[in-house]
């Protein structure tokens, strides 16, 4: 009896053991990285990261065990104004000489609306040489076979807000621009 029980034991560890991964790569030409920042207290300057890789390993359709690992080419920014891209690239924000990669690691997911789709994020967030816990929205808007490719895709959200002066990027005063920098991530990943 207690061999059988021992087999029993062993065969459900292996099952979870081997529980089958599936990696998922964003689509360049379906996913955006974007920032927003206050200027002066009254307008809202926008920009984005033009190359971005993000990689999601998941063994659950639903995603409740995602873990997301993204790298932002800091050389990369835009804002549509080439005086500010160059000042935002220059030591006198991110440094992107010196500090070429923005990363994100997750390191937690959390359901804590009860609905099946809308997530919370936890994860490492490197920058300017500084990393710091973040915490994100995330919403899965699902997963179909897209009609051309043939590909299997699904589709996320993420949103949040974090502080740069948490980084040291950027000047300490607030009013010219906001401390706080509102973060949204819109992408299709393909299943690999």
């Amino acid at each position: 009896m207690k061999k059988i029980f021992f087999i029993i034991i062993i065969i459900a560890f292996c099952g979870r053991s081997f529980a089958q991964t599936t990696t998922w790569k964003d689509d360049p030409m379906h996913s955006k990285l974007t920032f927003t920042v206050t200027h002066q207290g009254f307008s809202s300057i926008f920009g984005l990261f033009q190359k971005f890789e993000t990689t999601i390993i998941s063994s659950k359709p639903d995603f409740s065990d995602a873990q997301f690992v993204l790298s932002a080419d800091i050389s990369s920014i835009n804002t549509e104004v080439k005086m500010r891209d160059d000042d935002l690239r220059s030591p006198h924000f991110f440094d992107a000489v010196k500090y070429p990669l923005m990363t994100f690691k997750s390191t937690l997911i959390v359901n804590t609306t009860g609905m099946k789709d809308r997530f919370k994020v936890t994860g490492d967030l490197t920058m300017h040489g500084v990393t710091k816990s973040v915490t994100m929205d995330l919403w899965f808007r699902g997963t179909h076979e897209d009609a051309m490719s043939k590909k299997t895709k699904s589709g996320f959200q993420l949103t949040g807000t974090i502080n740069r002066s948490d980084f040291n990027i950027g000047p300490s005063d607030p009013f010219d621009i906001s401390t706080d920098v509102m973060i949204r991530a819109d992408g299709e990943f393909i299943k690999q």
